[in-house]
Order: structure tokens, then sequence, then C-alpha cells
């Protein structure tokens, strides 16, 4: 068999898949299951034709099967969706470096280059290859020509022959539905799969199913014929030849350190008083707490990227610009760690006083990541190794995502607001009751938890019975959806069935409410935290 002819094969027999898993099904493990059945077909396909991928590209891999996993493994918005956009995209850059193993160096300008030529080869190659085997068949007389007519006259033979058997076939079918009613039962089922109604659905399916294969068949060309001895942006010389003068980039660093280190002074008195020393400036906890960190983490941020436009097109001409130039940058960041710092305060005193939440606890892993980052961005300024800054980026991204999905930031929320219920403080179950079902293991543990107060331990309950509630209408029993999160909570809902028996859900109240056995009663969806 032709090796090209098993690379359409493969590329078919996963867009028939796609349609297996996906079809009908919310999503769980099949996308787990999609994303490696690919992989391997593509280093089938590629090792069939002798293509050997780089040991560098190799290493994607790791990355790549973590994400995979975590697709069914979490539940939780953000580590769901960065688990899906990691995975499709390292997948994309293994295709795109499979042979040549150049990643580590990409800047990011190579990123987006090679991402579009990625998708272009996704729609223009298979039709370009298509056109270049025929035309060799073409220009190949004798044999080859030979048994091309052979094949299609094998084709027709092959057509005929089922046309022929049909009749014969329907004939047999009648009499043997006739014989035994529950074979005719099984008859009826598969008619009733071709009934004229369901044809539009069935040439939508048959549509995306073949643009699905011919799309693989694009990413496998591409790695096979263009991921080797690739020509990275601005490896000769640079993409944008440095036009800034030093002195204009000296004054504009030396204005927003200055600037920073103003504020930074202000700061400084915050930082070991906390309520005491806001309620002297004449604010409230609460507003205080509630102001600022978003805006101290957008400067950090726009300071990242300040710095890094400057370092491109600033010319310095010799060794004292150089060090005058990264000096002011080494002094910027320090200086924005003391606002990430300043902002991570605010973060905890808003914490502390209205509790966690989703947004909150992004923040404050971001925060960590995108001070990491700045700092390798001066040490790579200095070094003078600005092009291995998008590695880092990319390193960092994917520690940021790596983090909130090992954290379990839902059942983190849980710990935290529980904890502060405990002493003494109000708990919002709404919010709760809201998170996935990577909240519920944690919930469960705190209903079982003698120690909390009988009220927390309450409230706690409440939230469980909403949980139980909202779950048993979204349940999709299919292998295919299952998501180790659900099993896990529905597995610690069983420990605890019997004490939430004692909880009532009030359906006829909107929104739906849950009754606790003390009397108060709690709403089973989100008060919408931020």
């Amino acid at each position: 068999m032709k090796r090209t002819t098993i690379l359409w094969i493969v590329a078919l027999a996963l867009g028939w898949l796609f349609d297996f898993l996906f079809w009908g099904h919310g999503q769980g493990i099949n996308f787990a299951i999609y994303a490696v059945l690919v992989l391997v077909g593509g280093f089938l396909v590629l090792g069939m034709n002798g293509i050997k991928p780089s040991w560098k590209s190799l290493l994607l891999l790791v990355p790549i099967l973590f994400f995979t996993a975590m697709t069914f493994i979490r539940r939780e918005p953000l580590s769901m969706f960065l688990s899906f956009a990691f995975t499709l995209g390292l997948m994309g850059v293994l295709a795109a470096t499979y042979r040549g193993g150049r990643w580590p160096l990409y800047s990011l300008s190579d990123y987006v280059v090679n991402y579009v030529k990625l998708a272009g080869s996704m729609i223009a190659r298979p039709f370009i290859f298509l056109t270049k085997m025929k035309k060799q068949e073409g220009e190949t007389p004798g044999p080859a020509t030979q048994g091309s007519r052979t094949g299609w006259k094998q084709f027709w033979a092959v057509l005929r022959g089922v046309l022929i058997a049909i009749p014969i076939l329907a004939i047999f079918i009648a009499l043997l539905s006739a014989a035994d009613l529950v074979f005719a039962q099984r008859v009826q089922d598969v008619v009733k799969l071709f009934r004229l109604e369901n044809l539009p659905q069935y040439i939508f399916r048959c549509i995306y199913i073949l643009a699905g294969a011919y799309a693989l068949v694009g990413v496998f060309l591409h790695a096979a014929e263009k991921s080797q001895d690739e020509k990275l942006v601005g490896m000769d010389k640079p993409l944008i030849q440095p036009f800034l003068g030093f002195t204009e980039a000296a004054v504009v660093l030396g204005a927003v350190v200055l600037l920073f280190a103003l504020f930074a002074i202000v700061q400084f008195q915050y930082f070991f008083g906390g309520q005491t020393n806001i309620g002297v400036q004449g604010y409230t906890f609460s507003e205080y707490a509630r102001r600022g960190f978003g805006e101290l983490v957008t400067v950090a941020f726009f300071s990242l990227l300040l710095f890094l436009s400057l370092s491109a097109v600033v010319k310095r001409q010799n060794q004292i610009q150089r060090w005058v130039f990264s000096g002011l940058g080494v002094g910027m960041v320090a200086l924005v760690g003391v606002m990430l710092y300043s902002a991570f305060q605010r973060l905890v005193l808003y914490e502390a006083a209205y509790g966690f939440s989703r947004l909150r606890a992004y923040t404050h892993i971001f925060m960590i990541w995108l001070g990491v980052l700045l700092a390798v961005m001066v040490v790579l300024d200095v070094l003078r190794k600005e092009r291995v800054f998008a590695l880092a980026a990319l390193l960092a991204a994917i520690g940021f995502a790596v983090t909130l999905t090992l954290l379990n930031v839902d059942g983190f929320i849980v710990r935290q607001n529980v904890a502060r219920a405990a002493a003494g403080e109000e708990l919002d179950v709404a919010y709760l009751a809201s998170l996935s079902t990577d909240s519920v293991p944690a919930l469960v543990g705190a209903f079982q938890d003698g120690n909390l107060p009988s009220g927390t331990r309450d409230e706690a309950g409440a939230a469980l019975a909403c949980h139980e509630y909202i779950n048993s209408r979204l349940v999709d029993s299919n292998w295919r959806s299952f998501m180790l999160s659900s099993w896990q909570a529905d597995q610690a809902l069983k420990q605890v069935q019997s004490g939430l028996d004692k909880y009532q859900i009030l359906e006829s109240d909107l929104p739906v409410k849950v009754l606790i056995p003390g009397g108060n009663s709690f709403e089973c969806f989100g008060s919408g935290m931020d």
C-alpha cells in the first residue's frame, strides 16, 4: 500500500473519530483521547515515511500531555480554557518545528509567522500535494499508469457488485425479518438511522469529517516538508532596525523610573502598618482594599511592554550606553516589584474583608509569574540575549497555567473561605454553590469537619445540596463525556448522602434555594463575586 494512501486513511480515520467522540456529547475525556490519537497518527504517518522528529521537538510532548490530561481532570473555567489552549497551541509548535526543533530560539515574531504558515498549509498544502501526485503519475508511463488504470477498473467492478447485491440482500433481509422478531427490530433500528429527515445532519457531519481530515493532512505535510531548516525572523539581522536615539530613550526610562520611585515612597508607609495607617489618611478599610490592585498589575504589565519596545528600537552605540540603559531597566523593574508587592498587599486586605474568589486567585498567581518574567527580562537584556525573551514568556505562561491547574482554584477558594467563616466572617453559600465540581471534595471535607462551628458546617452542607441539585440535571453518563472532577465529586457526595437528606431544595422559589435544618435558606446560584 502506498504511503500517501496511508496518509489519507489515517487522516480520514481521525476525522471519523472526531465525529464519533464529540457528536452529541459534552466535553470530557473525548478531547484528551482525540489529542493523543492525533499525535499517534502524526508520528505513525511521518515515521513510515522515514521522517524523524528532533529531540528538542519531543520535549514539547511533556507539557502537551500534561495539559491534555487536565482537560478532563479540572472543570474550573480558566484552568480548562488554558489546558485546551496550550494543548492545541503547543501541538501547533510541534508541527511547525517537528524536524528542526528550533522552537527554543523563536522570537515572538517567529510564533506569529509560523502559526500563519501552518494555517496556510492546512488550507493549501493537501491540494498542492494531490496536484503534484497526479502530475507525477501523468509523467511516468508504463507500470505506474497501468496500475492506476487497473485500480480504477477494480473500483468500478466493486461498485457494480454492490449495486447487484443490494436487491438480493433486500429480499433476504425481508424474509429473515419475518422469521425472527428480534432481528426485525434490529433492522428497523438500522433503517431509522437512514431516514430522509436525518439526511441534512449526515451531510453536515460528512462535510466536517472530510474538512477535518483535509486539515490534518495539511498539518502532517507541513511537519514533513516545512519544519526543517527554518529561517528565523530577525536571526541574521533585526526585524526592526534601531532608530531611536539613546538620549531620548534614557529620558523616557528615567522619567518613568522617577515617577515609580515617588509612588513607591508613598507606598512604603503602608507595607507594615496595614489597616491602621490606612485609616490615618482618611480612607476606610474597604475603600483601600478594593481599589488599586488591578491598576497596579496593569502598570506592571505595560512596564514590561515599554521596556521590550525600547530595547528593540533604541540605538546603543557603546558599552556605557548599554549599561546605562540596562541599569535604568533594572531600576524600573525593582520599582515595579515594589508596586506588585503593594498590589499584593491590597489584594490580601481585600480578601481579608470579602473572602476569596476566582478572579482574586487568578490575580495572585498572575502577579507572581509577571514579577518573575520582569526580572528575567532585565537579566536577558544585560546578557544581550533579548531573543530568548519569547522562550521565557512561553515558560512563564506555561508556569502560570500549570500553577492554576495544580492548585485546584475552586477547592482552594472553598478552603480559604471556610477557614475565614470559622473565624467569624460571613460565608457566601451561593458563590460556593456556583463553583465547579472541583470544589465538592473540599466542601465535603468541611461538612465532615467536627472542629468547625455548626453554622459553618450547615452552610457547607447547603452548598453541597445545591451542587447535588445542579449536577443531577447536567449529567452526561456516556463515557466520552467522563470528567475525573465530576467522578470525584460524585464519590465525595456519596460519603455524606445521609447528611444531605436533611437539606431541602425549594424549587418553587426563584432563584432556587436550599433550606438547612436550622430553618435558614440560601440561594443556589452565584452572587457574582469578583
